[in-house]
Formats: C-alpha cells, sequence, structure tokens
C-alpha cells in the first residue's frame, strides 16, 4: 500500500510517520507550505493519504479538487507542536495508524 503522509512543513511529523513507517508500507511525505508542496504526482500515487490535522485536508481540496474526490484521506489529529522523532509524536502516529487505517 502507497502512503502519503502531509503536514505543513515536512519537517517533523509527516518526516516521522514515513521513516516510521516505511518498512510496512511504501511511504512518501510532503508539505502543503514548504519550498517543494505536494504535488498532483504524489497524490496519484498514494493509495491513502494521511494529514496531520483537518485543516490539510481542507487545503488539498482547494489545490487538487479532482484527486482529493478520488482518494481515501485520513486525519491523524496530531497538532504542530512535536519534533523530528519525538517519543511521543511515535507513540500518536502509531496509535493512530492502529484506528484509522
Amino acid at each position: 500500500m502507497n502512503v502519503l503522509f502531509i503536514c505543513n512543513q515536512n519537517q517533523n511529523r509527516s518526516k516521522t510517520a514515513e521513516a516510521l513507517f516505511s518498512k510496512k508500507y511504501h511511504t512518501q511525505s510532503a508539505g502543503l507550505y514548504n519550498a517543494r508542496p505536494v504535488s498532483k504526482s504524489q497524490l496519484l500515487w498514494a493509495d491513502v493519504v494521511v494529514v496531520m490535522e483537518d485543516e490539510q485536508r481542507t487545503e488539498i481540496a482547494r489545490r487538487y479538487s479532482r484527486e482529493y474526490l478520488a482518494k481515501k484521506i485520513v486525519s491523524f489529529s496530531i497538532p504542530d507542536r512535536y519534533k523530528y522523532m519525538q517519543p511521543e509524536l511515535i507513540t500518536l502516529l502509531k496509535t493512530r495508524l492502529k484506528s484509522l487505517l
């Protein structure tokens, strides 16, 4: 399964998720407000798109409405207050993945 993780800058939350789940799934990560924001081709590649906050789902729908309607998009509801590979973030990601995917 191809899983695309998205957060605002692609520095902490989505990068951690990409690394954490790369042995179980084919993973990529992207940001929405960084130098290289999520692309249409990344959305097309993904079987599942995971956003860290509901607002990111709204932004994807705004930018890529056609692709958005064709994808399974889930929100992990993880706020932007964690660092890359922070133990609390890892625990949250594992818990959310079990309940949403």
